[in-house]
Formats: C-alpha cells, structure tokens, sequence
C-alpha cells in the first residue's frame, strides 16, 4: 500500500491539509496508509505551546492512520536544525520504514517549507518519494528562499495553497515550474469550524476586538521590550477605535511567558482585557466571538479574518519592521509587504480588504517586484516588469518595500546615482577591480 507521509508543525498547517485531504486532493483514503508527523519547530519546544494539546487537535488528527512525534524520534536533535549525513539516509529510511510500520512500498512526502528541516530531512532519507508542498500562509506569495538540490526539486508534484488574497498567484516554487493548487476556501472554512465547535470557549468578558500576538522576538526580529511595546500599541489602537473589551491572542509558537505591560496599558486606556491563555487557533476566536475588528502586525491570522469571516482588520509598526528587516531576502518580507499594502492601519479604521475585486490586480505587481528584488537571480524573467513597475510607481511612500542599496546592486530604477555610488563604502575596491579587468581585455596598441 502507498504510504503518504504528512509533516506538520502548526494547526493552521494541519487544517490546510484536513482541508486538502477532505476535497480529495490526495485520493481516496482506502488506498493508502496516512501518517501525520508533528514537529514542534520552536526554538525552544519544550517552553512553547505543543500542537496536540491545541483546542480542536483530536478532529484534525482523526483523519489520518498514525500519528508521530518527530521530535521524539530524532532527539535530542532540533528539528529545524537536523538533517542526516548523506551516506546515513538509506539506514534512517529503513529504521522509519521500520519502527513506523511503513512496509516496502512507495511514499509520498507532503511538507512545508521544503527548503528547510524537518522537510529538507525527509526529502534526504525518502529520496525517491514524490514531494507535495504546502503552503499554510502568506510566505507562499514570495519567492523561494534558498536555491534546491536538483534532487528534491525534479519531484516537486505541486504546491497546495489557500486563497487568502483572492487571486494572487504564489510566486514559491514557481522557477521550477511547479503548479499550484488552491485549496477550496468553504472545504477549508468547513474545517475551520469543525475545530471551532470541538470545544468551548467561555469568557469573563465578551471581547469586541481581537489583537494577535507576534513572535518576532523569538526569532530575533525584535526585542522583548520592543515586541511588548508592539502590543501595547495594538491594545492602544483598538482603544482609540473605541472597544472597551479586548481580547489578547498570543502566537501558538511564541514562548510561554506573559508581561504585565499590557496590564498596565488597558488600565491606562480603561480597557478590559482578557488573555487567552489556552492554545487554540485564532480562528477559533473568530468563529466564537465574532469580533468587530482584528488588530495584528503582518499575522497571516489577520487575512484569514477577512477573507473567511468577513472581520475588519488593521495594522499596526508594520512601517518600521519593513526598513529593518534583515537581510532583504528575509521571507517575512512578502507577507509584511502584503499586509502593509493591503490593510489599513488602525488608527485609519479597519475594513475588509480583500474583497475587492481589483485586490490581486493592486498588490500581484508589487509583490513581483519585491520577489525579484529578493531573490533576483531566481526570477529572471520578472526583470522588465519590475524595472517597469518602479520606474512608474517608486515614491517616497512605496520606498518603504525597497532598499537603495538594493536596487542599486540590481541596476534598477530607484538606485543610487553613479556618483554617489562612488562614494559608497566598499564600492571603491570594486571600481579598482573592474578597470583593472577592462584594462586586460583592451586590444593592444597598434
């Protein structure tokens, strides 16, 4: 029997694939053998909220055969950090075909973030399985972040995809030419309440405004103080709007650890404030509490709202991450630039963004432009359209998706003049280098 091998390490990922799996992108479940392997990918697992203990988990993992914990089976190794030595692959795929019950027969690998473990891992020690790629949030918009062995990318079948901004085509995996297939939205909203109603929610208070906590400083984005002073803002803005009853939603990755900063904020503001301190999907929230408005950063959570639920949405130090997101290619970026574009800010007042019918139309030629300018030797073939998209659009406002340096570098409009260029540090070595190859290839005299 065929074996499918589903990686997941977030429940919103594992609702995409309930989804999938319920709209029969992965046939009928008869003819194969389905395991779920559930990877807690945090930098520090054992402090962050575990996926099998989220609100709504046992649904979703009733719909396949087995269930593994892969931090389990590789420790005391990271998940994000662990790949087998090459000659090794052959042994651990007979030790988990092995202690898995897999039996001989073919495999298919259905992950996320092929580029990175635990999905690098599999595609290693399953080296002629078929690979299916899914995408559970706005980073399938951008560009692929690293370039793939030829070995992993040659199997690629398809990219699996939601449509969170309604017609905006993934730019990952696109150089390959893989496909890709959008998961149907009500199959997906169909999941969604399934968790919803799986278990209940009871509040104190009725909140009538959502702010999603970050985890930006977790993985080094912001600091501590800084990544509190974001929420305090978002408690603020949705004060100013005029909710007297808010609800915080921390991330489901972020450590497990509360400040009292938001405390003292909503006190200040003369806010109730409610901390949902269980692990559930903010999706959960939405359904049950059926908010007024989502205030949140660039949380993939905030399209959700809009494009599911109908939920005015609003931003909020979305500017300030954009100039200091490092390095440009940071995979952040895209969706940062999608929310920054698209969503409001809450001191403007939230409104369902992605409804419009020119939506994709607005934001798919900017967000081409940032994958070229991130991943330029990846896309080719975006080249004159991005020139042509800053040559008419590039302003002190949309500057902001941009660095001068970097368009510089690419030869493209918006960069530095030639002779600041000169000026530049490091530029001078470069400039010596280049005329003394020039000089070389002169034709002699005479």
């Amino acid at each position: 029997m065929r074996t499918q091998i589903f990686e997941v390490s977030t429940l919103y990922g594992a609702a995409t694939l309930a989804a999938a799996l319920d709209a029969g992108q992965f046939g009928p479940g008869a003819e194969s053998h389905r395991v779920l392997l559930v990877s807690n990918n945090a930098a520090t697992p054992e402090t962050a909220s575990q996926l099998t203990d989220m609100a709504g988990w046992s649904r979703i993992a009733a719909r396949f055969d087995t269930v593994v914990d892969w931090n389990h089976t590789i420790r005391p190794h990271h998940p994000s950090g662990w790949t087998p030595a090459a000659n090794d692959s052959p042994l651990w795929q007979r030790m988990f075909r092995s202690s898995w019950g897999l039996g001989d027969g073919p495999v298919d690998l259905v992950v996320e973030s092929v580029h990175v473990s635990p999905a690098k891992a599999l595609c290693a020690i399953f080296a002629d399985a078929s690979v299916h790629v899914y995408a559970d949030g706005l980073m399938s918009y951008g560009p692929t972040r690293e370039k793939l062995p030829l070995a992993t990318a040659c199997r690629i079948q398809r990219l699996l995809h939601l449509d969170l901004v309604p017609g905006l085509r993934p730019l990952l995996l696109s150089e390959y030419g893989v496909p890709g297939e959008l998961v149907p939205s009500d199959t997906f909203r169909a999941v969604l309440d399934e968790i919803a109603h799986g278990d209940e929610l009871e509040l104190e208070h009725e909140p009538t405004a959502v702010i999603l906590g970050q985890y930006l400083a977790a993985i080094n984005i912001l600091t501590v103080d800084e990544e509190e002073a974001l929420h305090e803002r978002m408690l603020r803005g949705a004060a100013a709007a005029g909710h007297r009853s808010v609800l915080f939603k921390p991330h489901p990755t972020a450590p497990a650890r509360y400040s009292k900063v938001l405390d003292k904020a909503a006190a200040d503001a003369g806010v109730q404030l409610t901390v949902l301190d269980r692990p559930m999907l903010a999706e959960t929230v939405f359904e049950r509490l059926c908010p007024q408005l989502v205030v949140g950063c660039f949380s993939t959570a905030m399209l959700t709202a809009a494009a599911c639920y109908g939920v005015p949405i609003a931003r909020v130090g979305t500017e300030p991450l954009l100039d200091r997101l490092a390095p440009y290619q940071n995979s952040n970026r895209v969706p940062l630039t999608i929310v920054d574009a698209l969503v409001p800010t809450v001191e403007s007042g939230g409104e369902v963004v992605t409804e419009r019918a020119d939506t994709a139309e607005r934001i798919a030629p900017l967000v081409r432009t940032v994958g070229y300018c991130m991943q330029s030797d990846r896309y080719p073939e975006l080249r004159t359209e991005a020139a042509s998209w800053l040559a008419e659009h590039l302003n002190d406002d949309t500057l902001r998706y941009f660095k001068r340096r970097r368009l510089t570098s690419l030869q493209l409009p918006g960069g530095f003049a030639t002779g600041l260029v000169r000026r530049l540090p490091g530029t001078g070595a470069a400039l010596r280098a280049a005329r003394k190859v020039k000089g070389k290839l002169r034709p002699a005299d005479g």
